[in-house]
């Protein structure tokens, strides 16, 4: 029989960075891919991104309605509570033999929960990593002790699972899924990519990725005025915003942004989601990333692109040299979208070295997935580096 993964999809960003590991499991004849989504897939506030997965060719298997129009604490644990629910019908009815997810929403912790308690091996995709900032940090390692077999992007996070009594021998690191976007897609050229977002680029240009920070003391107003300040300091620069995704206060991060875009429409483009190919297509013509995403960190490093990363959300991430930390002010920001900009920094770009891996990850990940023993492996010890 054929051995059935099932990959769990909530967000845009999460999908595009699975797209070619799902393409390697759809592929082969000796696996059948059932696919789960949930989250902000469904929601037509972000975009009905299902549709997406749909147009790729994807079969969609179930979907899991669990997303409630609150973005308060109260209102994502409901959310939590009824993704578990729905992933309980789902994951019984479909009776996969590996549950594959990724990252560290909360979403995708309920996923894990419910595989538990079914007792279906789960693999993991980006554990060991440090976010300090966020609420994500909790959830990722408690994801890592739900599992069984584990995919991370660096060595230093493959130390960390191990730190966390996995079994080394469970433990791949094969670097970042989401780099063979960078080696597989075709990117658009600079006339395309205005086409497709229906606007001209400028002679400076700037892309914004800001999500919200959930273990913040700062409002979501102090942060974004102070981000929309230092990008009022940069007149002559053209800026693509995409909104964040389903988390705590993000929709009074979107209200901002839609309304700063309604303020100056000429300059400002804003978008619920780029996707992969018209995101790593901003990346190749814009001349600065600024935010708190975790793409600043992986992908637009290894394309040979600065990247402003603003405040603690990222804080503990391996981070390249093409990588400027700052604070949440406005003199910061500033102050570091100038050194990105600056001939010095521009130069000292070709130097950078990816610091995730160099691609070809889908595959192996997947070469894994088909040929891994899966007898046993629910009963899980504690692997004590303690001597």
């Amino acid at each position: 029989m054929k051995r059935k993964i099932c990959v769990i999809t909530g967000s845009r960003s999460e999908y595009g960075l699975m797209f070619w590991l799902m393409k390697e499991i759809q592929e082969d004849p000796s696996l059948t891919l059932q696919i789960i989504v949930t989250g902000s897939h469904l929601s037509p506030e972000f975009g009905l991104t299902y549709k997406a997965i749909e147009k790729e060719r994807f079969h969609i298997d179930a979907k899991v309605e669990m997303l409630l129009s609150s973005d308060t604490p109260i209102g994502v644990a409901k959310s939590m509570g009824l993704a578990v629910i729905g992933f309980a019908d789902a994951i019984n009815n479909l009776q996969p033999d590996i549950i594959v997810l990724m990252g560290d929403r909360y979403e995708i912790l309920a996923a894990s929960q419910v595989a538990m308690v079914e007792n279906i091996p789960v693999a993991h995709i980006s554990g060991g990593e440090i976010t300090e900032g966020a609420i994500d940090e909790a959830i990722r390692h408690s994801i890592t002790k739900m599992s069984h077999l584990h995919f991370v992007a660096a060595e230093t996070y493959r130390k960390r699972v191990i730190q966390l009594g996995e079994n080394p021998e469970n433990i791949f690191n094969f670097g970042e899924p989401g780099l063979d976007n960078i080696q597989k897609l075709k990117l658009l050229n600079r006339e395309e990519f205005e086409n497709s977002i229906d606007s001209q680029l400028w002679e400076c240009n700037f892309l914004v990725t800001y999500h919200p920070v959930t273990l913040s003391s700062q409002t979501p107003d102090m942060c974004m005025n102070a981000l929309f300040n230092a990008l009022d300091a940069f007149p002559k620069a053209k800026i693509i915003f995409t909104k964040p995704n389903a988390d705590t206060n993000g929709r009074r991060i979107i209200q901002m942004i839609d309304s700063y875009m309604m303020e100056q429409p000429d300059r400002v483009k804003v978008f619920t989601s780029l996707g992969q190919l018209r995101y790593l297509s901003a990346i190749k013509f814009i001349d600065v990333v600024i935010g708190n995403s975790s793409s600043g960190l992986v992908e637009v490093p290894a394309m040979k692109k600065p990247t402003v990363n603003i405040g603690n959300r990222q804080k503990g991430r391996l981070k390249a040299e093409s990588v400027i930390d700052c604070e949440e002010t406005t003199d910061a920001i500033i102050m570091a979208i100038q050194k990105a900009l600056s001939p010095e920094f521009q130069k000292s770009l070709s130097r950078v070295i990816s610091l995730y891996g160099e691609g070809n990850t889908s595959p192996r990940i997947k070469n894994v997935l088909k040929t891994v023993n899966l007898d046993g492996m629910l009963q899980k010890p504690f692997f004590d580096i303690i001597t």
